[in-house]
C-alpha cells in the first residue's frame, strides 16, 4: 500500500484535530469599597441612645465577621443629646472597637450648595471634635471626607476652595459611584419596624435588594461607556436599622455579581479617581455622573426608583433628602 502523499497527510491530520472550543469572555476583576454615612444614625432624632447602640452592634458584627472593610462617617450633632452624650459617643466608638474607620460628614450634614463656603468651612471643622478624640485613642487619623447630599458646589470656584479647604485639614473627599437610595427604603422600614408590620418590612426588603442589583448593573455598564472598564467603586449605604438588619444578604448581592470587598484607600488608587472632574450643580449626583457631563455628556437610562416607596414615604412625611435641622438624615 502506497503512503499518503504529504498534502493528504496533512489534511489528515487537521481533520483528527477536535475543534477548539470559543474561549468564555473574562469576567471583569469587580472591587468595591463600602461606606457609611449619617454616624451614629440616620434617623437618630427618632432612636434611643439605647437603640442606637443596638443597631450599631448588630451592623458592625455583621461586617466584622463577613470580614468587609468599611469607613463610616459621622454627623457629630447627633451625638448631643441631653442625657445620653456619654451613651452616643460610647456608640460612635464601637465602629473603632470593632476595627473600622470613621470620617467627618459635617457637624451637622450641612449642604455646601446651600450653607456657603465660610458656614460650610465651619461645619467641617466643628464636625471634627470628638471624632479626632476618638480616632487619637486608637492611634489613628482623621482623613476622609464626604460632601452632604453630595453637594460639591453650585460652581467652580467655590468647589475647588473647599476642596484646597479639605486637602489643607489633610483630608481626602470620599467619593460615590454606588448609590441605590437605601436611606429611602431606610425610613419607611423603621416605620414598618415599629408598627411590627412584618409583610410590609418584607416587601421593603425585597424592593431594596432588587433596586440595588439593577443600580449595580447599570453603573457597571456605565463605567465601561465613560471610562472602557471598570474601577474600584465605592458604594454608599447609611446608618439604620434596614442595614443592621439586611446588609448581609446586599453584600450577597455584590458577591453575586462577582465583587471582592477593598478598602476606601486601596480604591481611590485607581486611576478613575484622578479623572478631569468639573462637575458643579444645584444637587450633589455620583461620580459617574460626575466623569460623564465633565465629557460633555448625559448619562441616561437611570434604574427608575421604586415609586410606591416614594409615595409611602412622602405619606408619612419620612425624610425625602431635604433635611431639617432637627431632623438630619
Amino acid at each position: 500500500m502506497k503512503s499518503l502523499s504529504p498534502l493528504l497527510a496533512v489534511v489528515c491530520a487537521l481533520w483528527l484535530i477536535p475543534p477548539a472550543r470559543a474561549q468564555a469572555p473574562k469576567s471583569p476583576d469587580r472591587q468595591v469599597a463600602v461606606t457609611i454615612d449619617d454616624l451614629p444614625a440616620g434617623t437618630a432624632d427618632r432612636m434611643s441612645a439605647a437603640e442606637i447602640t443596638a443597631m450599631t452592634a448588630k451592623l458592625l458584627g455583621t461586617l466584622r465577621d463577613q470580614k468587609i472593610p468599611v469607613v463610616g462617617f459621622v454627623n457629630e450633632r447627633k451625638l448631643y443629646r441631653l442625657g445620653e452624650v456619654d451613651e452616643l459617643i460610647k456608640a460612635l466608638g464601637l465602629w473603632l472597637d470593632y476595627g473600622f474607620e470613621l470620617g467627618n460628614h459635617t457637624f451637622s450634614h450641612t449642604s455646601l450648595n446651600q450653607a456657603g463656603l465660610k458656614a460650610w468651612e465651619d461645619d467641617v471643622i466643628q464636625g471634627e471634635s470628638v471624632t479626632r478624640i476618638l480616632l487619637a485613642q486608637h492611634k489613628m487619623k482623621l482623613r476622609y471626607f464626604r460632601h452632604p447630599f453630595l453637594d460639591t458646589g453650585r460652581d467652580l470656584m467655590t468647589r475647588r476652595q473647599a476642596e484646597a479647604f479639605l486637602v489643607d485639614r489633610g483630608y481626602r473627599i470620599a467619593p460615590v459611584t454606588l448609590d441605590g437610595w437605601d436611606w429611602m427604603f431606610a425610613g419607611l422600614y423603621e416605620d414598618a419596624k415599629k408598627r411590627n408590620d412584618t409583610a410590609l418590612q418584607q416587601q421593603i426588603v425585597k424592593e431594596y435588594l432588587s433596586y440595588h442589583d439593577t443600580v449595580f448593573a447599570y453603573a457597571e455598564q456605565l463605567s465601561v461607556k465613560l471610562l472602557g472598564y471598570e474601577p474600584k467603586q465605592i458604594l454608599l449605604l447609611h446608618a439604620s436599622n434596614l442595614e443592621a438588619d439586611h446588609i448581609g444578604e446586599l453584600m450577597d448581592v455584590l458577591r453575586k455579581r462577582g465583587y471582592r470587598f477593598v478598602t476606601l484607600e486601596d480604591a481611590l488608587g485607581d486611576a478613575a479617581y484622578s479623572l478631569p472632574d468639573t462637575y458643579v450643580g444645584e444637587e450633589g449626583t455620583g461620580w459617574l455622573d460626575h466623569w460623564a457631563i465633565s465629557q460633555g455628556k448625559i448619562p441616561q437610562g437611570a434604574p427608575k426608583f421604586p415609586e410606591w416607596v416614594m409615595e409611602r414615604t412622602k405619606q408619612l412625611h419620612l425624610s425625602t433628602g431635604q433635611v431639617s435641622a432637627e431632623q438630619q438624615q
